[in-house]
């Protein structure tokens, strides 16, 4: 754990980003979002660790839980990271594409945590290695809290898939859950933008234009995630274990009424609760092999959430965690997850690897935030993110499918997905996917 005391009332979470950036390579920001009125920010530095957080004890956690309800962080010191799919589908069992890097861990060594809905500040670390945090422009120069702004479509993205291949790809899901191979199958595809591209302005980008609860930025070893995430995968606190399945999404509309019809279509879609609920039973079964038998609870069923570029139907799944309960044996029990993966799991993830022909998703659909070294977890889906390295960008995108699918609907989806994070690396869809 690391020693932790109030700090400043006030902080510029974004000139503080970009002055940590600049002087360490591996950085972390765990954002609730630009504007954000509650939940908690926490931005830091850490080492590589290998090794990661398997260990950790989720039982630990109890004091936490008891310090978070008397204001303090609910991170206190441990690891920030992420898993990529295929590691999990690995260790699940399941076939898997080479992976593009494995999963990346930070130890954390120092960071700030804020409160946004109280505005208070705890400082996470040794005074020495925070000197000066609360005022980075006095060790950066000209620090400036607005993003740079891109000139829009200055690249086209290229695609995985066309359209007209990601439908015909639908329809194969549709015959697979036709014979009775699948109920649900998850099916994605990948977007690419050539050349460098510079991580910090482009996620100060995305936060303003698509700001959400789980949004994030992970620098580990020249890999950059940059995520406007809106889907919960695990937290668990105090001994309970909560995971917020997204399935079903609608566009915003152009005007009041346009956007009232579409959450309203959306939380009525037949199709759209079966999928919904599909996922919501996989994740109960999931927690079922980590949790006391019968504290397994469905606290929310098809709510509507509303992010800036789409409405999504959400469900919330918890469970009381067995005594002595690790981070790996959770992982094991719930990772990947049944959101980005299908049912019955290890049936759609065998398809799912056929369909998309071996060809790796890397980080997309796996899940990144913060493991605390007293057994606190907050982990979000790596959705609505770019994943950069040195000469590319990647969006990843996709939607679950049922029998009730349309394929031309399922195009349109992923288009939706994937049109903010191109945004904000000023890049467009290829034309093709551009179709209206």
């Amino acid at each position: 754990m690391l020693p932790a005391r109030r700090g400043e009332e006030t902080i510029d979470l974004p000139a503080l980003f970009r002055a940590l950036a600049a002087a360490h390579e591996d950085v972390f920001w765990l954002d609730a979002g630009a504007g954000a009125e509650d939940g908690w920010s926490i931005l830091g530095i850490g080492e590589p660790d290998p090794a990661g957080p398997g260990d950790a004890r989720l039982d630990a956690a109890e004091d936490a839980h008891a310090d978070a309800d008397a204001g303090m962080p609910p991170f206190r010191g441990g690891w920030v990271g992420w898993l990529d799919y295929e590691s999990g589908a690995e260790r699940f069992g399941a076939p898997a594409a080479p992976s593009e890097g494995g999963p990346a861990w930070l130890r954390v060594t120092a960071a700030v945590a804020v409160d946004h809905a109280t505005s208070s500040v705890w400082e996470l670390g040794e005074s020495e290695t925070l000197r000066g945090w609360s005022d980075p422009s006095t060790d950066s120069g000209a620090v400036h809290s607005i993003a740079e702004p891109v000139e829009a479509s200055v690249f086209e993205a290229s695609a995985r898939h066309t359209p007209a291949e990601y439908a015909a790809l639908v329809e194969r899901c549709r015959d697979a859950i036709r014979a009775g191979d699948a109920y649900q199958l998850c099916l994605t595809t990948r977007f690419t933008v050539p050349g460098a591209h510079d991580a910090v302005e482009t996620y100060l980008r995305l936060r303003s234009a698509s700001p959400a609860h789980h949004g994030g930025f992970v620098r580990i070893g020249g890999r950059a995630l940059l995520s406007a995430s809106p889907e919960t995968f695990l937290h668990a606190s105090g001994g309970s274990i909560r995971t917020r399945p997204i399935k079903g999404t609608r566009p915003r509309g152009a005007d009041a009424a346009s956007d009232a019809a579409l959450a309203a279509e959306l939380v009525a879609s037949p199709k759209e609760r079966a999928e919904n609920v599909m996922i919501v039973d996989l994740m109960r079964n999931d927690l079922s092999q980590v949790c006391e038998p019968g504290s397994i609870r469905v606290d929310g069923l098809w709510a509507i959430e509303s992010y800036p570029a789409v409405h999504q139907l959400v469900s919330t799944v918890s469970g009381r965690a067995i005594s002595g309960l690790d981070v790996q044996t959770l992982w094991d029990a719930a990772f990947p997850a049944g959101s980005m993966t299908g049912a019955p799991k290890l049936s759609a993830m065998t398809l799912l690897h056929g369909l998309e022909e071996a060809r790796p998703r890397g980080v997309y659909s796996g899940c990144f935030g913060y493991v605390g070294a007293d057994g606190a977890i907050d982990l979000a889906m790596v959705i609505r993110t770019i994943l950069l390295t040195a000469d590319r960008a990647v969006v990843g995108a996709g939607g679950g499918i049922t029998w009730g699918s349309v394929a031309d609907d399922e195009v349109d989806e992923v288009a939706t997905k994937a049109r903010a994070p191109l945004a904000a690396l000023g890049a467009s869809l290829p034309a093709a996917w551009r179709r209206g």
